[in-house]
């Protein structure tokens, strides 16, 4: 029986710096019983050399691995060369949404390409291991207040000098899903007093245990683990709420996100130009639409005299880290669809169904 092969391309996508295979589980799929081909260079900006992946059992490869590789794995989509070199049948593994793709998809479907969007993975227990919107969530939470950080003009702690007291500054949190946690968490490490803010009531226990004070609005809440779409009605009653605690921040960060949705907008310019000068916006949800409606994704621009961080990719600035969390996330994806050292996908499987895009010759999902 042939061994299923796995190819790592370098990441071709602007600005890229993360691989979807580190050397930790290039060995677990080794054991798993495939081969693994990794292209020269694809871990360099992860620091995980050529020789780390040869050490673990890779082969390492001068040219693009995709055309001979049974499976595909990284971080950004194909683009649509590599994806007209794929095996007709193969299984590619990836961050891809839909609704700005229909032209891979279409070739994903004219190849019978069984695809896989961690955009799509289900939100159940058994696909807690492979969820790396979570993973990667969690490195753009974090460095999102160290970016806050080194463009605020003014301290994150308080100290107390000969020549004076400095307060702490003030930081405000909206959205506490795993990036508004993680950013929640870092700002009080660096001694700041942090505010937060979710629709979901049962946010406000997580978000006090960290230490910052949880918004309390006259406004509905949410049940459950994740937050929905909510009214026009409601969006704007939300930001006239908010307003206040927008202008009494020296830094915002915002991570209200839906999968397959516009960003609600949660921040408007006149709050922005209630805050003191110098204040910091840090907008995580810039590229699917902004939850403050100015922000540009990778730009940053200011409105009067307080910077607004369009945030582009984080967790690719932390390469390192959120390498090998994505790896491991692809690893856990992979192990669901082998059996006896063969990636056989069985979309029975609710988590695999779930996730998947192409199968068979046809596109799986409505495309928005």
């Amino acid at each position: 029986m042939r061994t299923v092969r796995v190819g790592t391309p370098a990441e071709s996508r602007p600005a890229e710096r993360r691989v979807a295979c580190v050397p930790d589980t290039v060995s677990a799929l080794v054991d798993a019983g495939l081969t693994v081909h990794v292209q020269e260079g694809a871990g360099r900006h992860a620091h995980a050399p050529d020789a780390a992946y040869r050490a673990a059992g890779a082969t390492v490869t001068p040219e693009d691995p995709t055309p001979e590789s049974d499976v595909v794995v990284s971080v950004q989509p194909l683009t649509l060369d590599q994806a007209a070199k794929l095996k007709p049948g193969a299984v590619t593994i990836s961050f891809l949404q839909s609704a700005n793709e229909r032209d891979l998809l279409e070739v994903y479907r004219d190849r019978r390409v069984t695809s896989f969007s961690f955009d799509l993975l289900p939100r159940v227990t058994r696909a807690q291991s492979a969820d790396a919107l979570s993973s990667q969530a969690l490195v753009a939470g974090y460095r999102a207040v160290l970016v806050a950080a080194e463009r605020l003009p003014r301290f994150l702690p308080m100290f107390t000098t000969a020549a004076g007291t400095v307060p702490p500054a003030k930081v405000l949190v909206l959205g506490a899903g795993v990036a508004g946690l993680q950013a929640i968490a870092t700002a009080r490490r660096l001694g700041a007093v942090v505010e937060a803010y979710d629709v979901r009531k049962a946010a406000g226990e997580e978000v006090r245990s960290l230490g910052a004070k949880f918004l309390e609005l006259d406004l509905e809440t949410q049940s459950g683990v994740y937050a929905s779409v909510q009214s026009e009605e409601f969006l704007e009653r939300q930001r006239e709420l908010i307003g206040e605690h927008v202008a009494a921040s020296d830094i915002v960060i915002t991570t209200a996100a839906i999968p397959g949705r516009k960003a609600p907008v949660l921040v408007t310019t006149d709050m922005l130009k209630a805050m003191a000068p110098g204040s910091v916006l840090v907008d995580l949800a810039a590229e699917s639409g902004g939850n403050y409606a100015g922000s540009v994704a990778g730009k940053e621009t200011w409105v009067g005299e307080v910077l607004v961080h369009g945030a582009l990719n984080l967790p690719s600035s932390m390469p390192v880290h959120a390498s090998r969390l994505y790896a491991r996330n692809v690893l856990n994806l992979l192990k669901l669809m082998i059996v006896d050292g063969v990636v056989q996908p069985n979309l029975d499987d609710e988590v695999l169904d779930g996730c998947c895009l192409t199968h068979d010759g046809q596109i799986r999902k409505e495309l928005p």
